[in-house]
């Protein structure tokens, strides 16, 4: 006989779940998981509506505002590398606070500025911000994670960050119809507490065990001229470039196209779908992340890849509402799959004493956002969205034989160095 339910037990289980999940990892790193849901709900309560703002506050051109909202991608895209190469010399601590406090009173200059050069100087701070704090912080939970535990830290940190982008928009909507600059006063401030609370707990827990030995022999340009030898890690950083163009298209593109084929209720349309890629995220991270980490990183990257094809070629032939979320939900398993998985290719191809400078260099994968939605407009002009959706379909497929030829090239280095099976040491780069 099936035994009855029993919702105290059932509470009870799940309590015993959660205590196994909080001892499972480092305190740090719930506190960066937490900090992660809130920071993202905040900037996305704000920055999602800086052109808009813009257009509303200021007498920018379009042009201007398109420079203004272009600078922090740009300046991201730079200083990622920098912000990992410096936490590698001075400490995850120092670079992650200064970024975090720098960050805050950025976004509360948006809701105070008035000039169009305050407006540019501050978007470039909050690319340079990011891509300080993003790539630390990375670095920092991998440090504090046993590495068979990595893969699924980072899927639980990508589904923090689309709890997050689902929740900002709706509360800055809120916001923002009490005041336009309120929703960049209130980021500042969330930003600011955060800074506070998680300084508080870095020093509870104890610096020097949290960072290990100090590593004063790492330099900015020491660590420039390892990455620059490191050709396994060029193949990555191919991939994830020719991945961030295909993955671009979701944004701009897609809402043009949609709206290019006269769909009723266009706009509506594309929310929808971006409230469909979040929940599925949200849903499905964790079960994917528990089915695909008994697999190796590139076999996720791979069948992610497949998926991203299969949903651009879903956008490519789609003719309704119903084919458009079917292949956003595809694409969004491909989402959910490489994310993590390229994390950990970094992850593992990093040394111990340089891992904040690979997770910055990742960085440099950015540049696939400021070439995609250009060449998106550029196809979507010259021909038309079912054109431009069938070539990213395409251009998808080859994103794993980029990481494979970095995963080979980094096999036979091990080969011929005699350390099949072990880490990568940073050596074996400059062969």
């Amino acid at each position: 006989m099936k035994p009855s339910f029993s919702f105290p037990g059932f509470v009870q289980r799940k309590l015993h779940s959660l205590r196994d999940f909080a001892a499972e990892h480092h305190p740090i790193v719930h506190s960066i998981l937490l900090g992660t849901i809130l920071a993202r709900a905040a900037s996305s309560m704000s920055m999602p509506f800086l052109a808009l703002y813009l257009s509303n506050h200021t007498d920018m051109s379009t042009m201007t505002i398109g420079a203004v909202i272009g600078a922090g991608p740009l300046a991201g895209t730079i200083g990622g590398f920098f912000g990992g190469a410096l936490s590698d010399r001075f400490g995850r601590k120092r670079v992650m606070m200064a970024a975090l406090y720098v960050w805050g009173l950025m976004f509360i200059g948006f809701g105070l500025a008035t000039a169009t050069w305050m407006f540019l100087a501050l978007n470039v701070l909050n690319g340079l911000c990011r891509s300080f704090y993003e790539p630390v912080s990375q670095a920092l939970m991998a440090d504090l994670t046993p590495k068979e535990k990595r893969f699924r830290v980072f899927s639980l940190r990508y589904t923090c960050i689309n709890i997050g982008v689902a929740v900002g928009p709706l509360l800055g909507a809120w916001f923002g119809m009490m005041s336009g600059r309120l929703p960049f006063l209130i980021t500042g401030g969330i930003y600011l507490i955060y800074a506070a609370v998680l300084l508080m707990l870095l020093n509870r827990f104890g610096i020097s065990r949290i960072e290990g030995e100090k590593k004063e022999q790492v330099t900015v340009g020491s660590a420039w001229n390892v990455i620059r030898r490191d050709v396994v890690l060029r193949w990555y950083l191919a991939g994830g470039i020719l991945a961030s163009i295909g993955y671009s298209q979701m944004g701009p593109s897609l809402s043009q196209y949609i709206d290019d084929k006269g769909l009723n209720g266009g706009i509506g349309l594309f929310s929808i779908l971006m409230s469909v890629n979040a929940v599925v995220v949200i849903v499905c991270q964790v079960p994917i992340t528990r089915f695909i980490e008994r697999r190796t990183p590139l076999v996720a990257i791979t069948v992610g890849s497949v998926m991203y094809a299969l949903g651009n070629l879903g956008y490519a032939l789609a003719d309704g509402r119903v084919l458009f979320i079917l292949a956003m939900v595809v694409f969004t398993f491909g989402e959910i799959l490489t994310f993590p998985s390229t994390n950990l290719l970094i992850d593992s191809l990093a040394p111990s004493n340089l891992r904040g400078t690979y997770y910055g260099a990742q960085s440099f994968s950015n540049l696939g956002h400021s070439i995609g939605p250009w060449l998106g407009g550029i196809m979507l002009s010259v021909w038309n969205g079912s054109v431009l959706f069938g070539v990213i379909a395409a251009l998808s497929l080859t994103v794993p034989a980029l990481y494979g030829a970095g995963n080979a090239r980094l096999e036979r280095l091990r080969l011929a160095s005699g350390l099949a099976g072990q880490g990568k040491e940073s050596e074996t780069a400059a062969i």
